[in-house]
């Protein structure tokens, strides 16, 4: 037996067509979309895989881009993007971790569509401004007790996993080295995997991800899903191609205030501008 289908509401038509002419026309239409919203709440702000929103398609957009790049500028991901492009094939790195970090936005962004389905639309607006300001505070405390010249510790760290290996994996790769001229510049697949690999992790649970699932929550996910996937395509772009100089001459401390002053724009605006 096939699935039901679904059935109409019954005197719903008779009711939207005013003039009675069995046709629905564009006024009749406006006019009656109250009594729709009435036989079909879901419906009241968007589509019924929607939730409501407030503000639309580019609102979400630009919020998206914004948000990555204040995320993601001197972030873990960023690093590893800037110190593997130092060693390999630079189209290699950026393809693995782009395709990382576009998948990483959209799950994000589809925790942040079912997020209203679970909590009221009003208290997801509550929530991420609540998240937005908990960054944004935590930012400026950390950039408050750093030096104004000193390089990011995240890069530092980054740079000793991935360019001071331990003696042991040295020793074993100068052996490898004799057998394979190859060997210091890997394959295309090879450095792909590792960026895709190194990215997801690195990403997976950082503050840009939280962001992403509490924007998406707010406002359209698919103005910030593709506004988070723009923002990483620049953010990566940026970081494969000038990271390590960009890196060394711009200090944490103020990446984390710029950081942190974004984040808390965000934050205000959700908590006390958004209805």
């Amino acid at each position: 037996a096939g699935a039901t289908k679904p059935v109409p509401p019954p005197g719903l038509f008779e009711r939207l067509d005013l003039n009675h002419d069995a046709m629905l026309s564009v006024e009749e239409y406006t006019n009656g979309w109250p009594l729709i919203v009435e036989e079909f709440p879901s419906s009241s702000g968007g589509y019924w895989f929607l939730p409501s929103y407030k503000g639309g398609f580019w609102k979400g957009f630009t919020s998206g881009v914004a948000m990555i790049l204040a995320t993601e500028i001197g972030d873990k991901t960023f690093f590893i993007a800037a110190v593997l492009s130092m060693r390999q094939q630079r189209s290699a790195v950026f393809c693995g971790a782009i395709l990382s970090l576009y998948v990483m936005t959209v799950l994000s962004s589809i925790m942040g569509l079912v997020l209203p389905k679970l909590i009221p639309v009003s208290y997801t607006h509550i929530l991420g401004g609540v998240l937005f300001l908990y960054f944004g505070v935590k930012l400026l405390l950390d950039a408050k007790g750093m030096e104004g010249d000193r390089v990011s510790e995240e890069l530092e760290e980054v740079e000793e996993e991935l360019l001071h290996p331990k003696k042991a994996d040295d020793e074993e790769a100068h052996e490898t080295e004799n057998s394979s001229k190859n060997n210091i510049k890997q394959g295309f697949s090879e450095v792909a995997i590792q960026s895709f690999t190194l990215t997801f992790l690195a990403e997976w649970g950082d503050r840009s991800q939280i962001a992403t699932i509490a924007l998406s929550a707010a406002k359209n996910p698919y103005g910030v899903t593709l506004g988070g996937c723009i923002g990483h395509t620049m953010c990566t772009g940026l970081a494969v191609l000038g990271g390590r100089m960009l890196a060394a001459r711009i200090s944490e401390k103020t990446v984390s205030i710029g950081g942190g002053i974004i984040f808390l724009i965000f934050g205000i605006h959700s908590v006390f501008f958004e209805s």
